[in-house]
Parts: C-alpha cells; sequence; structure tokens
C-alpha cells in the first residue's frame, strides 16, 4: 500500500543524505540501500517492515540513473549480467516473502549480523594484493555466478538493501575491469530491487513522503557519479581509501542495528 505520512523536521535532511548515497552507490556499483534502512529506522523511527520496502523504491532512482550512465559509457556486459539477474530475480521474491515472516528485532539483528560481515569482508579483500585476489577467485565460475545471484537477490527482498557485494564477488571473479565491474552491479542491482519492490507492494506498505525527500538526493548522485570516473582514474592509492571507508560505515551501521 502507497500512502503519505507527514512531514517531520528530519525529513529535510534526507535529501542530502541521499545525494551522499547516491553518489557512492553508483561509484562502487551499489544502490545504498545498506544506508537507508539503518537511517530510517535507528534515525527516522519508521518500523523495520516499512524500512525494508522504502529502502527498496528509494534505491530505484539511483540504479537507474547509474546504469543508464554507465549504459552510454559501454560500461555494461548484458551477457553476464542477465546470469545474475535472472537468478537474483527468484532470491528477490523470496525475500520478499521472508522479510515479512520477520519479527522487526529479527529483521534489524539480520542485517545488522549482514553488514558486519560483509564489512569485515570488504577489509580483508582490500588488504590482500590484487594477483592474490584474482588467482584465488578464477575457479568461482559456472555454478557459482547463479548462486552469487540467488544470495544478491534473496539480500535485497530480505533487508531491502542494493545486495552489491556478492554481485560484484561473481563479477570479479571473471576478471572484469573496475568500471564494467561497476556498472554491470548497478544493472543486476536495478533488476534485483525492481522485482523485491513489487513482491513487498504486495504485502507491504510504502511511505512516499520518505521516498521523495531520499530520491530528491539519490538520484542527482547517481547521475553525477559516473561523470567522476570519467575524470578520475581512481588510482591505487585513493580506492582502498574509499574501500576502507566503506566497510567502516558499513561496520558501524551494522553494530548499531544489532545492540539498538
Amino acid at each position: 500500500m502507497w500512502y503519505w505520512s507527514d512531514t517531520a523536521s528530519i525529513y529535510y535532511l534526507l535529501p542530502l543524505i541521499g545525494l551522499v548515497v547516491g553518489l557512492l552507490g553508483s561509484l562502487l556499483g551499489g544502490g545504498g540501500g545498506f544506508v537507508f534502512l539503518p537511517l530510517l529506522t535507528l534515525v527516522v523511527g519508521v518500523p523495520a517492515q516499512t524500512a525494508v520496502v522504502t529502502s527498496l523504491v528509494a534505491t530505484l532512482p539511483v540504479c537507474i540513473a547509474g546504469s543508464v550512465a554507465h549504459f552510454r559509457r559501454g560500461n555494461i556486459d548484458f551477457k553476464v549480467g542477465a546470469v545474475f539477474a535472472l537468478s537474483g530475480i527468484i532470491g528477490a521474491v523470496a525475500g520478499a516473502f521472508l522479510s515479512q515472516r520477520l519479527s522487526p528485532l529479527q529483521l534489524k539483528t539480520g542485517f545488522g549480523a549482514y553488514a558486519v560481515f560483509m564489512a569485515l569482508k570488504l577489509f580483508w579483500d582490500t588488504r590482500r594484493k590484487k594477483e592474490e585476489v584474482l588467482a584465488a577467485s578464477t575457479a568461482r565460475q559456472g555454478f557459482f555466478r547463479i548462486l552469487y545471484g540467488l544470495v544478491a537477490g534473496g539480500i535485497s527482498g530480505t533487508f531491502g538493501t542494493s545486495g552489491t557485494a556478492p554481485v560484484m564477488a561473481g563479477l570479479f571473479s571473471l576478471r572484469l575491469g573496475m568500471k564494467v565491474v561497476i556498472g554491470t552491479s548497478l544493472l543486476v542491482v536495478l533488476v534485483n530491487t525492481v522485482f523485491a519492490t513489487s513482491a513487498h507492494f504486495l504485502l507491504g506498505r510504502v511511505d512516499l513522503t520518505l521516498v521523495t525527500f531520499l530520491t530528491a538526493g539519490s538520484a542527482l548522485g547517481a547521475v553525477v557519479g559516473p561523470r567522476l570516473l570519467v575524470y578520475s582514474e581512481r588510482s591505487e592509492h585513493s580506492e582502498p581509501i574509499l574501500r576502507y571507508g566503506y566497510a567502516l560505515a558499513m561496520l558501524v551501521l551494522g553494530l548499531l542495528m544489532i545492540v539498538k
């Protein structure tokens, strides 16, 4: 069900937050849902199930704008992305049904545990040498592409996040270029988000007031992000710093979701 809630004063900060999330999401290949969900539950006080579907809807402009921008720059591999997306659809729909059966506490704790795990994994992968990561991931192909897609879709449907990490792990295993990984990841996340949102639309509630304020900034950030990739080659020195910062933010938000 779609509805408009009353506008609270804190809502006026949401466009700025959406701008930052949209910018980082388009640069790193995700939709930014891992920020939206904790923000809506911990700061705004939105019920967990409502926050999940609201987060999904708010990430759609990020995924759409980012995918279009990367497509125009030739950064999307549709053949590879189709495998991840098709399997992700199944996971997204299943995750949406699972989300509605979990209690708010279970949903928050589950998301927190996932965020902490992925943050630690990102820290670890960033510390490893690029050659080691490629050598270790070469064997993860074939069946595992479908598995990565299923997991990513399930995460999107359950927690309202992009499920970017499994998708990018699978894409990196194919030794694709950084920009192609980001662009293809955004396309896969877009497909997962559309189907997860559709399933939640039949089961939950969407606060259009929150969506409007969040997407006002996130859509702009999603458009600006790919343009920055044109002017910046993302050197070996700057990329690890960005990844460490992203992982730290994910770790803090994950712990907060668990303890609060």
